[in-house]
């Protein structure tokens, strides 16, 4: 009876966990669009000409205001005044280095002809015998390359279950090991703790129960 309950409880977190987790970062992204209604003018805003407040109407604000400055920004004089506003913040200490860190990292990732992120590669880490899971950013600076007398690969290695953080390494390309699965099939082994291997489509409530009544065995084993 017990099993049979657990068995029920782990199938509806299984369902409601991810599914409420992902409603709250959608809530996240939209609350944090609808800021732009800020740049309409007061009198223009849904409060003031409804009465009461649009919710996603940021959504549509903040495309609109990103297809026009890209629009705008494409032409002739777009450039110019890129070029102006960039020669002015590059003679503020402060602001030039993160613009410029921003700006470049924004570029990297978000061109489509760079291989950011495009590739998932093993590497033996923290010690030898020891596999991490990591993602190349890019080929490492030549200097590098000198100084360590062979060619290296800068790759990015996340933490789990939070693969937003983690540090970056430069691996000899000959010790770092690619694989032939998708970037997103290892972030989800990333995020799910290394149970959602590449390729399963669904967690088996009943394996991970005999997975973990394997382990305990084990341990009762060694014990005695």
């Amino acid at each position: 009876m017990l099993a049979r309950l657990r068995k029920y409880i782990m199938t509806g977190l299984l369902i409601w966990v991810p599914l409420g987790i992902t409603i709250l970062v959608i809530k996240l992204l939209v609350d944090l669009m609808d800021k732009t209604i800020l740049f309409l003018p007061p009198t223009w805003r849904p409060e003031a000409v409804l009465g009461f407040d649009i919710p996603g109407l940021g959504i549509v604000v903040a495309s609109v205001i990103i297809f026009v400055t890209g629009f705008f920004l494409t032409n002739f004089a777009g450039r110019r005044l890129i070029k102006l506003g960039e020669s002015v913040l590059d003679r503020i200490p402060l602001v030039r280095s993160i613009y410029s860190a921003v700006k470049q990292v924004t570029e990297t990732v978000l061109s489509s002809e760079g291989d950011t992120f495009s590739e998932v590669y093993l590497i033996e880490y923290p010690r030898k015998g020891l596999w991490t899971l990591c993602f190349k950013t890019s080929n490492s600076p030549k200097l590098f390359d000198e100084v360590a007398g062979e060619a290296l690969v800068t790759v990015f290695v996340p933490t789990t279950p939070n693969p937003t953080s983690g540090f970056i390494l430069f691996v000899p390309i000959s010790e770092a090991k690619k694989l032939d699965i998708e970037v997103e099939d290892a972030l989800k082994l990333v995020m799910s703790l290394g149970v959602v291997a590449p390729g399963d489509k669904t967690i088996n409530i009943d394996d991970i129960k005999e997975d973990i009544d394997k382990l305990k065995k084990r341990k009762k084993n060694k014990l005695k």
